[in-house]
């Protein structure tokens, strides 16, 4: 009687009000910060700071204003941003074991599905870990054989640089000849640059990359149940991935019908292998979806971004004629023109070393490296860090960091050379992330761009093209990449 009474006394308006304030207030609740909590933007009710775009330069002027460690709430998820090289290493490094896992990212969870190597945790991540670099170590980076096919590979990709009689754009052409490293590690083959099949996945991948740092298909990430079934960007990348792992199903069909254990020709080979140890550790996750998925980490990981690297890498050579020069000069002395470049021949190139390291912290491809999540309660800074709260690490900030870099925002091989021109290792050299989630093939990444950048400069010079002057300011893809631009090149 009396609820009958109170709701004839209140008209829809007043009660469409009172359900809105009751949903404030518990939402309110709901997401209250701990104490301790870093601070942040205030977030809006029920989206959070969904208008917040999550790029490295707007990480960069919010550090600014809340300081090296802060707070974004991203839909139902609060993400703790951290920037600079003493409260990276203090995550990455002081809390080694503290920020080891991945949080749930529902743009790549739909094909990922938290197995394979990247977006993993527990158990299966470090069983899938430990068999992929066991697989590099055995088939590349300590291994001879790899190196003569990054040579060869080298061969092919000059070739096809000489091939061009106009100006050109080398993105694809590079793209190509870095893939087909992780190709012939993946496949136990390489594919000619005009493979259409081969080259359509490459397009699929890069057209993923590109969408995948868009704000529309962030925004995936704030509501997923209701983006599931609207149009944009995120369609695209499920559709694009699906194409991928599609093809990539199609090349572990064809090893499965000519598989010998005894005899493994790559990694497909010794996953299939690996499959059959573990039929009794189903929890180890050795199965044919985490080999799609493995494979998949691994093309994406190892192809993108050092495609990227070496372009940034030629776009600086064209912007800095000086440098080029006297990377020549060192390859010339050095190495001459008789014979391609070793690996054994980088102690003794001190100077294109240290172009190659600034290219990688000047480049900044990988700004905010991947998110992680807390595994347990962590102070961070100062700060508490709740379990379960994901964590990014901006390592743009690192790499720009001006208490460790004397010319930060300047493209500058000194960073590299001592007083002596010999190189010398930066402790904020951070391209690859560090810690348990550093970044598996870098030792391979490192060996790749070594030879290609030597081999490439060794055989042309490189310049820009009549009447254009390329930018320096890049795109923000998932990684930071150079604007397209085209180049000139000439025999030496």
């Amino acid at each position: 009687m009396i609820l009958h009474f109170i709701y004839q006394c209140f008209d829809f308006k007043i009660w469409i009000i009172l359900s809105f304030v009751l949903l404030l207030l518990a939402d309110i609740i709901k997401y209250r910060n701990p104490s301790r909590f870093p601070p942040g933007p205030w977030p809006l009710p029920f989206l959070g700071n969904v208008f917040t775009e999550i790029d490295f330069k707007n990480m960069d002027k919010l550090a600014d204003v809340y300081g090296k460690v802060f707070s974004l709430r991203v839909g139902s998820d609060k993400m703790i941003i951290v920037s600079g090289y003493k409260m990276v290493k203090e995550a990455l490094i002081t809390h080694i074991d503290s920020f080891v896992d991945r949080p749930n990212v529902p743009l790549f969870h739909k094909t990922f599905k938290g197995i394979g190597t990247i977006l993993s945790n527990g158990y299966l991540w470090r069983m899938h870990r430990k068999f992929a670099v066991s697989h590099l170590r055995s088939f590349g980076e300590g291994k001879r054989s790899l190196e003569l096919r990054i040579q060869q590979e080298c061969v092919y990709l000059c070739d096809a640089f000489r091939a061009e009689n106009a100006p050109f754009n080398p993105m694809v052409t590079l793209n190509s000849a870095v893939s087909n490293i992780i190709s012939w590690l993946i496949f136990g083959q390489r594919f000619d640059y005009h493979d259409e099949c081969y080259q359509r996945i490459l397009r699929l991948d890069t057209e993923c990359i590109q969408l995948a740092g868009s704000p529309r298909a962030q925004l995936y990430n704030v509501c997923p149940w209701l983006l599931e079934y609207l149009p944009g960007p995120h369609q695209t990348i499920f559709s694009n991935y699906k194409k991928i792992t599609d093809f990539l199903r199609g090349e572990i069909i064809k090893h499965r019908e000519d598989w010998d254990p005894s005899n493994p020709r790559d990694f497909i080979d010794n996953y299939l292998t690996e499959m059959d140890k573990k039929k009794s550790d189903p929890e180890a996750g050795f199965n044919i979806e985490g080999l799609v998925v493995t494979c998949l980490d691994l093309i994406e990981a190892g192809t993108e971004t050092a495609t990227t690297t070496l372009r940034w890498g030629l776009l600086f050579m064209i912007k800095f004629p000086e440098i080029l020069e006297k990377v020549q000069a060192e390859i010339d002395r050095e190495i001459g023109q008789s014979r391609q470049p070793c690996l054994a021949d980088r102690d003794n190139m001190p100077y294109t070393d240290a172009v190659i390291h600034e290219i990688q912290r000047f480049g900044n491809v990988v700004p905010l490296g991947f998110p992680k999540q807390a595994v347990k309660d962590t102070i961070l800074g100062g700060y508490f860090i709740p379990k379960g709260t994901s964590i990014t690490t901006n390592l743009s900030s690192v790499l720009h960091d001006p208490n460790e870099w004397e010319t930060p925002d300047t493209f500058n091989p000194g960073h590299f050379l001592n007083e002596n021109g010999q190189f010398r290792k930066r402790d904020a050299f951070l391209p690859f992330s560090a810690g348990k989630r550093v970044c598996l093939g870098e030792q391979l990444a490192r060996n790749v761009l070594f030879l290609f950048f030597t081999a490439m400069l060794q055989r042309f010079t490189i310049s820009k093209c009549p009447g254009e002057e390329p930018s320096l300011e890049g795109e923000i893809w998932f990684t930071y990449a150079p604007a397209p631009f085209r180049m000139c090149v000439s025999s030496r």
